[in-house]
């Protein structure tokens, strides 16, 4: 049976170099911080990752460099599910697949792509898990781009009780729906992995497996203790809750841009530039220089309240 992949699930950011290529040495770098800082597993060529905008070459060199780095310290996953026709789908999911990673993540809205309703979202799975890797674990993502297309409940059952599933990174962003998926998947390996910082410690709290949202390119270690350690200081850990959301409200100035100029400040590798965010995000959202100092400052309060509970 499928392995559940549950944790703290970075959604791993691509640095490139000046040229626009991908800096595979900043990638490496980057992969060792997320571990060093408590990941449990690594989303590779996701949405964080620009994969639209990648192309297929891009997204398999990417997803093997990734394994190759992570040694087997951490499983990696791995989408760069893009494509509108399931024929290109199979071709881009297999390819990734050949790349060693270990859980392959479907993209939910490349399923009914037509929006036809009905059975056509669970037709069109059953047509590409036929030609997909019967042994390769697999997961789905509630990306939200170029739409979000959240799993009925009945699909949701459907994917849990197949075995073949082993997370879900939920993109609900509502407390009242991750409690039922949870419910719902109880006695599969289907993990429940919320997105969305705003109700992540509630979202620990009613059985969501952990965490996978954006901020995890920021402060993965201080989810990592919410989720393994928050039970035992609960004052600290709603301390903490409060502060993961309001860091994460910056979400919307620039990022993944945010993130990799937060890794230049870092040292993790040496350039911001993003071909999903084209602007200067400091000229465009004022006093952003200082939030990031902020988000920064209070990260590094927080590691040392942490600290005091050992």
């Amino acid at each position: 049976m499928t392995q559940r992949i549950e944790g703290i699930i970075p959604v791993m950011i691509t640095p490139f170099n000046a040229d626009g290529t991908i800096d595979m040495e900043g990638t490496a770098r980057l992969v060792d911080w997320y571990i060093e800082n408590g990941s449990d597993a690594l989303f590779a060529v996701c949405q964080s990752s620009e994969m639209q905008f990648l192309s297929l070459e891009e997204r398999v060199a990417l997803a093997r460099h990734v394994v190759e780095v992570a040694d087997g310290r951490v499983p990696v996953i791995a989408s760069g599910h893009v494509s509108d026709g399931l024929v290109q789908q199979a071709e881009e999911l297999n390819a990734v697949a050949a790349t060693g990673v270990d859980g392959l993540v479907l993209v939910t809205n490349r399923l009914d792509a037509g929006q036809k309703g009905g059975r056509a979202f669970l037709d069109d799975l059953d047509r590409l898990l036929g030609e997909l890797p019967a042994e390769m674990p697999l997961g789905l993502y509630e990306c939200p781009a170029p739409c979000r297309r959240l799993l009925s409940d009945d699909e949701l059952t459907y994917c849990a009780r197949s075995g073949r599933f082993g997370i879900l990174k939920d993109v609900s962003c509502d407390l009242e729906t991750v409690t039922r998926r949870v419910a719902l998947t109880e006695g599969t390996p289907l993990a429940i992995v919320n997105a969305n910082a705003a109700i992540a410690h509630a979202a620990m709290k009613v059985g969501a497996r952990g965490f996978t949202g954006v901020f995890t390119n920021f402060h993965p270690d201080l989810y990592k203790w919410l989720l393994t350690k928050g039970a035992a200081h609960p004052e600290l850990a709603e301390d903490l809750a409060i502060f993961l959301a309001l860091a994460a409200m910056a979400e919307p100035m620039g990022y993944p841009k945010l993130a990799k100029h937060y890794h230049q400040r870092l040292g993790t590798f040496g350039h911001a530039g993003s071909r999903t965010v084209d602007v200067d995000i400091f000229e465009k959202f004022w006093a952003l220089e200082p939030l990031l100092e902020h988000i920064e400052t209070g990260t590094a309060r927080f590691r040392a309240r942490i600290a005091a509970t050992a």
